[in-house]
């Protein structure tokens, strides 16, 4: 009689620790699972993609209901143990059973089963989603109250427990795309593409303008035969046309317009009227997010727009280009420069205009310059000092030091910037 109850308490043992790899396991490969990869098998008709999706989405009724399960057989597995061996071995057998039941649960209830979930968290959880489904239904009740209690001692504490804390999905695909550029699984053009492409809706228009100080545009008053002259040299195919005044912009002129106008007068430049087949400006605000004007300038079919202030004065130009290089990096041409104001000099420093954005600079020199404060390199020294620095005056900031090299007035034109940890490896 004994023998048959102590081979029962064995097998019951198997059974319970059989259970806990399955809570283990479970909880595992319900949180390492790719939602991308669960998603596009819920769009094929997978119902245990479904289930296990909708299992992901409440993340802490799911762990709580795991934990709860996994704890009570692993309690009851260690008590049974407990028990037969003390029949056994007598008193000295509680020993005996905390190393024996600690090495089975290691082994066989949380070693083995989140293995395997690791290496395959997708078959995994779709293999487990109905019945965990049911587990977190049935455990639900104590779930709640565990996470109330929780809940309840945090607060104590100071600490709330806000489910908006979680990371958002931006977040996470950020993390993965630096991970995989660390794990030498993305090139440093493509970690950069994919994450320009997570960016375009936290940036601004002025963050990637071109600046009115760097703006090339026609005087409308002048003779045509100076304006035709002024857009062949230019190395742009559409520029701003003012009136009177710089502020006060009337049009802008396209390189196509100008030849087919020019054509139709039969080359006489004179005949050309300018202002008429300038098109009218379009004028967004510098706060307009980048995702946003990039969907406008595909729905108006257009590529340039001026960017104007609050109080409505002109701060530079954006087009197309400029949103569609955050994303892809300088698209450059027979015109272009590799990057316009950046300029690396052989004893190793860079002499950077002070127009340069720090994006563009970030960009070029695979740095990590802040962008939050400041818009411009010239700005970030202003922002970092908390003074309009004099020619020959340097200053450190973020691991790089950076050196007015040119001044006019009140403006940073030119800096000269260096890593002096590089300098440090080069002596």
């Amino acid at each position: 009689m004994i023998a048959w109850d102590l081979w029962l308490t064995v097998g019951s043992i198997v059974l319970l620790l059989a259970m806990s790899a399955f809570f283990s396991g479970s909880e595992t490969a319900l949180t390492a699972a790719s939602r991308a990869r669960l998603h596009q098998q819920e769009k094929q008709g997978s119902q245990r993609a479904a289930t296990a999706a909708r299992l992901m989405q409440a993340r802490e009724r799911l762990i709580g209901a795991l934990l709860v399960g996994n704890n009570l057989v692993n309690i009851l597995a260690s008590a049974l143990a407990t028990s037969a061996l003390i029949r056994l071995f007598g008193e000295t057998a509680v020993v005996y059973a905390t190393f024996l039941m600690t090495a089975l649960v290691l082994i066989f209830s949380e070693v083995l089963p989140k293995t395997l979930a690791i290496l395959r968290p997708e078959p995994f959880a779709l293999a487990v989603a109905p019945l965990v489904r049911i587990i977190v239904f049935v455990f639900a009740p104590v779930t709640a109250t565990v996470q109330k209690i929780v809940s309840l001692i945090l607060g104590l504490f100071g600490v709330e427990v806000d489910a908006e804390l979680v990371q958002s999905a931006r977040e996470e695909i950020r993390g993965t795309v630096d991970l995989q550029h660390a794990e030498g699984g993305l090139h440093k053009a493509e970690r950069d593409r994919l994450g320009a492409l997570l960016d375009l809706a936290d940036l601004e228009v002025s963050d990637v303008m071109i600046h009115r100080t760097r703006m090339r545009m026609l005087n409308a008053d002048d003779p045509p035969e100076t304006i035709v002259a002024e857009a062949l040299a230019s190395p742009y195919t559409r520029m701003p046309m003012w009136k009177d005044t710089t502020d006060n912009l009337v049009g802008v002129l396209h390189a196509k317009d100008l030849l087919r106008a020019v054509q139709a007068a039969g080359g006489d430049v004179s005949k050309v009227n300018v202002r008429a087949i300038a098109k009218p400006p379009w004028f967004v605000p510098d706060t307009t997010r980048l995702q946003d004007q990039l969907n406008a300038f595909l729905k108006r079919k257009s590529h340039f727009a001026l960017v104007v202030d609050e109080y409505g004065e002109v701060m530079g130009l954006v087009t197309l280009e400029d949103i569609l290089e955050e994303i892809v990096g300088e698209i450059e041409d027979e015109y272009d420069v590799e990057v316009e104001g950046v300029m690396p000099q052989p004893d190793g420093s860079v002499l950077v205009d002070g127009s340069v954005t720090i994006r563009d600079l970030n960009r070029a020199l695979d740095w990590s310059l802040p962008d939050d404060e400041a818009t411009t390199a010239a700005g970030l020294v202003i922002h970092e000092a908390q003074m309009i620095p004099e020619v020959d005056q340097a200053f450190t900031f973020h691991g790089v030091r950076f050196e007015v090299a040119e001044r006019e007035r009140n403006r940073i034109t030119r800096l000269r910037l260096t890593r002096p940890d590089e300098d440090a490896d080069g002596d």
